[in-house]
């Protein structure tokens, strides 16, 4: 799977360079720090990014789960999961974004 970088991503990194460099340095800090295998990390960031309702880290993290072997079924567990510890109208909309990406790689877009 190629990595897709979002357009506003591209143009944070070009506007602000020393700012993304340092981000991406606290992030490699944090995977070195954690515990986790990558595909546990996927499915936890992918929790905490439908929690914040942050639909565009919610997308990459289905990009990236997928990339680590996730089922369609266990994203879709990852969804339900929200409901209780963050509200239905937000483990929703996370349902909704996933279905997205994964019918985008259905379409092989």
């Amino acid at each position: 799977m190629d990595e897709y970088l979002p357009e506003v991503y591209l143009e944070f990194t070009q506007r602000y360079p020393e700012v993304a460099e340092a981000q991406g340095t606290l992030a490699r800090a944090v995977d070195d720090a954690i515990p986790f295998d990558e595909r546990t990390t996927r499915l936890l960031k992918l929790a905490l990014a439908i929690g914040a309702e942050a639909d565009g880290a919610v997308r990459s993290n289905v990009r990236k789960c997928l990339a680590q072997g996730v089922t369609e079924s266990e994203l879709g567990a990852v969804t339900l999961l929200a409901i209780t510890t963050c509200g239905f109208p937000t483990a929703i909309a996370g349902l909704r974004w996933v279905d997205e990406v994964l019918a985008r790689e259905a379409a092989g877009e």
